[in-house]
């Protein structure tokens, strides 16, 4: 019966403390690690991040999602992307092929981008035109055939819109389309000694 008791006395601490673990990764935090190139210069690849639950997502918020289901190309149902949100509910967007952004008619200085060869759109064209003239959500949505579909350049309620900070090697929105809230898993919050991460934690556009 002492060894029993023994056992038991801490035996139960560490289930206890496993529960609380489990209960706060499934509704507080979990950790991501950021796969590719996508992000940088602020987030590198194979760096890992928290990504908190309960925060609210903002303009210009690095955040962690679902990816299978939006991208086409993804067949990995726990696969989850990183990204910039670029375009919340109810914003307009648009894109110039010189990298200058616009939503709401109001230009983003994209402090968090590095070098203007980050801000182009790479050899992402929407259209056979969009090398001269950028792109704009509407234009997006109908060339590559988004599953939800855009009109008068606005972003739908209960969607976001979001980049790669890394322009020209993002596989992003621009690509596969809007990310519903309900694949949306939290906002990206990078440790105090990671790169550049003022852009992470502290961005607002």
């Amino acid at each position: 019966m002492k060894t029993f008791k023994s056992i038991m006395s801490w035996v139960v601490p560490i289930a206890i403390g496993l529960i609380i673990a489990l209960l706060i990764r499934q509704f507080w935090f979990t950790m991501v690690k950021v796969d590719g190139t996508s992000m940088q210069p602020n987030l590198q690849n194979n760096e890992r991040v928290v990504a908190f639950k309960t925060s609210k997502i903002k303009a210009g918020s690095v955040v962690v999602f679902n990816a299978y289901g939006l991208d086409p190309n993804q067949t990995d149902k726990n696969a989850v992307y990183v990204k910039r949100v670029i375009g919340m509910p109810g914003d307009t967007v648009r894109y110039t092929s010189s990298g200058k952004l616009y939503v709401n008619n109001k230009l983003v200085k994209q402090t968090y981008l590095k070098n203007k060869y980050q801000q182009t759109t790479g050899s992402f064209m929407a259209n056979s035109h969009s090398k001269f003239t950028g792109w704009t959500l509407n234009s997006l949505s109908h060339d590559q055939g988004w599953a939800k579909s855009v009109t008068n350049n606005t972003v739908p309620k209960g969607y976001y819109f979001v980049l790669g900070d890394h322009r020209s090697v993002s596989n992003d929105g621009r690509y596969w389309g809007l990310v519903p809230k309900s694949k949306m898993i939290g906002v990206v919050k990078a440790w105090p000694w990671q790169n550049r991460k003022q852009y992470i934690n502290n961005y607002q556009p």
